[in-house]
C-alpha cells in the first residue's frame, strides 16, 4: 500500500551539520570522544569556526529526527507522506533548511525564532567514526504554543505514526507529552529514541515520564548500557537490556512496547512480547565507509518507511539496515536520488 499524506510526523531539533574530517589532536584539543553526541559548552564554541575554515568542510541539513524523517520520505517516494516540526532562526542557515526539507518532499512547519540563530552541529570525523557536538541555539527555542496552532496541530491529527528523538527532551518535554497523550488516546503509534548517553543519564526524569507512552523505542548499544546502568540493572547484555526496556510499564491504552537496539556492525536486537530476535546487518568493507554520521537516524528512517506501510518487523529492520548502509557510504545523512530497496 502507498503511504498516505502526512502519515508520519517527526518533531525535533533542526540543525545544520558542519562536517569535516579532523585528526586526534583536534579531538583532544576540544575534549571530545568519537561515537558520542553532546551539547556544546563554552570550551567548544571556537571549534565551529575552526571546522568551517577547513578545506574539506561540508554543510548538510541535519538534526536526528529530521534526518530520520528525510530518509523515510526518500524510501517512500510519495511526496508529502512525512511532516516535521522544529525551531530554526531567521537567517541564511534557516533558509537552507527550508529549501532542503522542500527538496526532500517533507512538509516542514518550522517555528522561526526572531532572536536566536539556526542551530548547528559540529561533526568531527576520524577514520569514518564521528563525534557530534550540538549548538542548539534556535532549536532550543521550540515552544508548545507553536504546536498548538491549528495549522500545526493539524499535522499531529493527520499523522498515524509520530517519531521524536530523545534529544527533544532537553527542549520541549511539554510538546512531547501533548503528542504522546494524543497518540495514546487515538490509538496511534508513538516512537522515540534513546539518542545519546547524556539523555539517558541527565534527562532520566523527562525520559521516564514519556516512556509509558512509547510503542517503539530505538537506541544503540552504548545508550542501552547507560540506560541500564542508571537504573541499576547490573547487566551489559544487550538482549537482556532490550527485553527489560520493552517490559517497562505502559500508559493505559497501550498494548505493548517493542525495543530495537542497533550495535554498529553487530546484529540488530529486537525485543517484543517477552522474546528477543536478532537480525544481521549488511557488512561494509572498511574502505567503503565514508562516515557513520546519520547511520542510526537512517536506520530509524528506513524502519519507519516500512512500518507506516504496516510491513512486518523483519521488513522494517531490513529497510533500516539498507538505509543505514547507503548513508555510511556518503558524507552526513545524504542519499542518492532514488532508493534501490525491494
Amino acid at each position: 500500500m502507498a503511504a498516505s499524506e502526512g502519515v508520519l510526523l517527526g518533531m525535533g531539533n533542526p540543525l545544520l551539520d558542519i562536517s569535516a574530517v579532523v585528526d586526534e589532536a583536534f579531538l583532544t584539543k576540544y575534549d571530545i570522544q568519537l561515537n558520542n553526541a553532546i551539547l556544546a559548552e563554552e570550551k567548544h564554541l571556537p571549534m565551529y569556526d575552526e571546522l568551517a575554515s577547513k578545506s574539506n568542510v561540508e554543510y548538510i541539513a541535519g538534526g536526528a529526527t529530521q534526518n530520520s524523517i528525510r530518509v523515510a520520505q526518500w524510501m517512500l517516494q510519495t511526496p508529502g507522506a512525512t511532516s516535521y516540526m522544529g525551531c530554526i532562526g531567521k537567517d541564511k542557515f534557516g533558509e537552507e533548511m527550508k529549501k532542503n526539507a522542500q527538496a526532500a518532499g517533507v512538509t516542514a512547519h518550522y517555528y522561526e525564532d526572531e532572536t536566536a540563530p539556526t542551530g548547528t552541529c559540529a561533526v568531527c570525523v576520524v577514520g569514518g567514526e564521528r563525534s557530534l557536538i550540538a549548538n542548539l541555539s534556535a532549536a532550543n527555542c521550540y515552544k508548545s504554543e507553536h504546536l498548538k496552532r491549528p495549522e500545526n496541530w493539524a499535522l499531529v491529527e493527520k499523522a498515524k505514526y509520530i517519531y521524536i528523538a530523545g534529544f527533544f527532551l532537553t527542549v520541549s518535554p511539554d510538546s512531547i507529552q501533548l503528542v504522546a497523550e494524543h497518540a495514546a488516546a487515538n490509538n496511534k503509534v508513538f516512537l522515540m529514541n534513546l539518542s545519546a548517553p547524556f539523555i539517558c543519564e541527565f534527562f532520566r526524569d523527562a525520559q521516564e515520564k514519556v516512556l509509558p507512552y512509547v510503542d517503539y523505542i530505538f537506541g544503540n548499544e552504548t545508550e542501552a548500557k547507560i540506560f541500564a546502568k542508571v537504573r541499576g540493572w547490573e547487566t551489559e547484555n544487550i538482549d537482556e537490556i532490550a527485553l527489560k526496556i520493552s517490559q517497562l510499564p505502559l500508559a493505559s491504552g497501550k498494548q505493548k512496547r517493542i525495543a530495537v537496539i542497533t550495535q554498529g556492525a553487530d546484529p540488530v536486537v529486537v525485543a517484543e512480547d517477552g522474546k528477543v530476535k536478532t537480525f544481521p546487518v549488511i557488512l561494509l568493507p572498511k574502505e567503503k565507509l565514508v562516515d557513520t554520521n546519520g547511520a542510526g537516524d537512517a536506520f530509524v528512517g528506513g524502519f519507519l518507511s516500512q512500518l507506516v506501510q504496516e510491513k512486518s518487523i523483519e521488513e522494517c529492520v531490513r529497510a533500516g539496515c539498507y538505509a543505514a548502509n547507503v548513508i555510511i557510504q556518503r558524507p552526513g545523512c545524504t542519499y542518492p536520488e532514488k532508493p534501490d530497496f525491494n
